[in-house]
């Protein structure tokens, strides 16, 4: 796996661009035996309108993210998991049916704040650099690419979530129901979409596809997806 469980550099509500976000290194905040911190986000509450509101990231970050961690301390207070990193929580519990609700708050908690960091108030158009060159190579160009990514989002049924990801050597777009993850996978995540209906229902209602459609062209973080490429 890359190096995206590495140090995240906190920055202040509306202090990001997309620059500095894709320089910063990942890591969900926390100190083995202290409870789990709630992330910040990289930009301020009203930074991604008009395609998603302050009001949606009101309730999103504010509401459901914070209760995915909330719920997941109460859920490890005094057990070994407190003791490890999130991802390894994940990974730790990802087959084991009776550590569920343990998965599902962490995995949402990491799933959310990797959403976040995959937009951008400066983002959208179209990457460059290596992704550029090995989305040719997968996809044959951008437009096939940004469509497969579409589909992907548009064909998760319910709750779920689509992925541009690193599995092994293989640039992919894949999907995952619920709050499972490709970290739970042995895959390096490079962008997160939320498809959950409370991720675009305030500002979309039932049109997932304007949503999705969106957030590609004009929020879609391309230098932070190229910061987490494997080297």
């Amino acid at each position: 796996m890359s190096d995206h469980t590495g140090i995240r550099e906190q920055q202040q509500p509306g202090a990001a661009t997309r620059k500095s976000a894709a320089q910063a290194k990942l890591t969900f905040p926390m100190k083995p035996g202290s409870p789990i911190a709630l992330p910040e986000l990289p930009y301020a509450e009203d930074a991604l309108t008009p395609v998603i509101s302050r009001e949606t990231i009101g309730y999103h970050y504010g509401k459901h993210h914070k209760s995915y961690v909330d719920k997941l301390n109460g859920l490890i207070e005094k057990t070994p998991y407190a003791e490890l990193p999130l991802e390894k929580i994940i990974q730790a519990t990802a087959k084991e049916a009776s550590k569920a609700a343990i998965f599902n708050n962490a995995a949402q908690a990491w799933n959310h704040w990797f959403f976040w960091l995959s937009m951008s108030p400066e983002g959208g158009g179209k990457p460059g650099g290596r992704l550029a060159r090995k989305i040719e190579e997968e996809f044959g160009d951008f437009d096939s690419f940004a469509n497969e990514l579409k589909q992907a989002a548009m064909g998760q049924f319910g709750s779920g979530w689509a992925w541009v990801v690193y599995d092994k050597s293989k640039l992919k777009v894949t999907k995952t129901a619920n709050a499972d993850t490709p970290i739970a996978h042995g895959m390096t995540p490079l962008l997160a979409i939320d498809v959950w209906e409370h991720a675009y229902y305030l500002d979309f209602q039932n049109r997932r596809a304007d949503y999705v459609e969106a957030v590609i062209e004009r929020l879609l973080d391309w230098e932070f997806a190229q910061q987490n490429m494997p080297a």
